[in-house]
Order: C-alpha cells, then structure tokens, then sequence
C-alpha cells in the first residue's frame, strides 16, 4: 500500500466532491452505513450510476465495502471523514459571480 501525501489526500477528497452525485452520496453515507439498492433509491439515481460513483469512492479511499452474503454494505472509511464533511458543511462561501459563473462548473 502507498501512503499519500497531504496535497494527495485533498485531491482526492476534491476529486469526490468534484460531482454533485458523489457529493449527495457521501453525505448519506454520513448518516450511517448503505446499501446499492437502497442509495440509489434515496439519491435518485441508476444502480448503475451509483456502482460507478462508489467505486470512484473506494479508489479515492473514501469509501469501504463489506460483503454481506449476496449484498454489499458502503460506509465511510473513518469517523474523521463524518467531522471532515460536517465542517465542510459550516462553512460559509464568498462566490464572486463577475469570476464565477451561476454554477460551480463556470468556475472550476
């Protein structure tokens, strides 16, 4: 296993929060353990799109899976990644709409 870098680790996180389905997923997540079927259902999305959003999230190293006979259990990899997420969640943002447009992908 390699360990990664600080810069590494934020990449990756940004990466994950990069898309708004990802984002949605790791907030559920937040609440506690998932199931496929079940996340898909809450977030509004294909099984198909959300398979490939969590493995995005497992290679990220965000997200960890545990086989439960014929299903799969998703659950954030730490309890730290729960407090990393809520204070993302308090913090306020300056958007500056003559740099950024309407919506996050005008700006970054």
């Amino acid at each position: 296993m390699q360990v990664a870098t600080h810069a590494d680790v934020l990449a990756r996180f940004g990466h994950a929060l990069s898309d708004p389905t990802r984002a949605r997923l790791l907030l559920a997540l937040r609440e506690g353990p998932g199931y496929p079927t079940e996340l898909a259902a809450s977030l509004g999305t294909s099984r198909q799109s959300l398979s490939n959003h969590l493995t995005c999230l497992r290679g990220c190293g965000l997200v960890v899976a545990t086989a439960e006979g014929r299903r799969t259990r998703y659950e954030l990899v730490a309890p730290g990644l729960v407090h990393a997420l809520e204070d993302l969640l308090r913090l306020t943002l300056a958007v500056d709409p003559l740099v950024c447009g309407s919506t996050p992908k005008e700006c970054c």
